[in-house]
């Protein structure tokens, strides 16, 4: 039987599952269409929790906020901005959209409409840090889901695994340096930053890595 450890260790790549599409970024099983949809709607619900922990956003939220001060739009409309933006750094990684990247706008999105306002809003810096660590935690599982199903990331997170795949360096060590960097640009023009922040740059990278080692060992790919 596996230790903790073992179940715990961070993948180095993205995993093939059981639920892996095949060539098609479009064509989709009712497997993969489920798990597709379910690993978006737990990412926005993560991000609801990051919301209502009121301590600290994501840092792409954050540089939404920042955008949205200083463009005089609103976050909704800078978040669609940041993502055509991202969309054009897929160009040179020669990353191709499909059904996941178009359903990542839309699910996390409603996702995180209808789960903020049902999700508790803690005054406890104690509980407001847990609800935080949790949301971020569920990002990381949310992330790994979604991927591994392979119908096309969404615009953040191909950039995230392009940039695996170019470079070699390890995907976690990728996603923790561009969280870093777009923390600094909404830090700097204006986005709010707090404890929750620092915590889900410093610690998403690894969330996702172990994620993806976990949905690896419970449903690997079959021959």
């Amino acid at each position: 039987m596996a230790s903790i450890g073992q179940w715990l260790r961070p993948a180095l790549t993205v995993p093939k599952t059981s639920w892996s599409a095949g060539e098609s970024n479009w064509k989709v099983s009712p497997k993969t269409l489920f798990v597709l949809i379910l690993g978006l709607w737990l990412f926005g619900t993560g991000e609801a929790f990051l919301i209502d922990a009121s301590i600290g956003q994501s840092p792409w939220t954050v540089l939404a906020d920042g955008l949205a001060k200083t463009l005089n739009m609103s976050i909704g409309e800078t978040t669609f901005l940041t993502s055509i933006v991202v969309l054009l750094f897929w160009i040179p990684l020669k990353r191709r959209p499909g059904l996941g990247t178009v359903m990542n706008i839309l699910v996390i999105a409603t996702a995180i409409d209808v789960m903020t306002p049902l999700l508790p809003t803690p005054t406890n810096i104690v509980a407001q840090t847990v609800e935080a660590l949790f949301g971020i935690l569920l990002v990381g599982v949310a992330s790994a889901l979604y991927i591994t199903c392979n119908v096309g990331a969404g615009p953040r997170d191909g950039l995230m695994t392009g940039l695996n795949e170019k470079t070699g360096i390890r995907v976690g060590r990728v996603r923790t340096g561009i969280e870093i960097v777009v923390l600094t640009i909404g830090w700097l023009l204006g986005g709010v930053v707090g404890i929750g922040t620092l915590l889900f740059a410093l610690l998403i990278g690894q969330s996702v890595a172990i994620a993806f080692g976990l949905v690896e060992r419970i449903s690997p790919q079959t021959s």
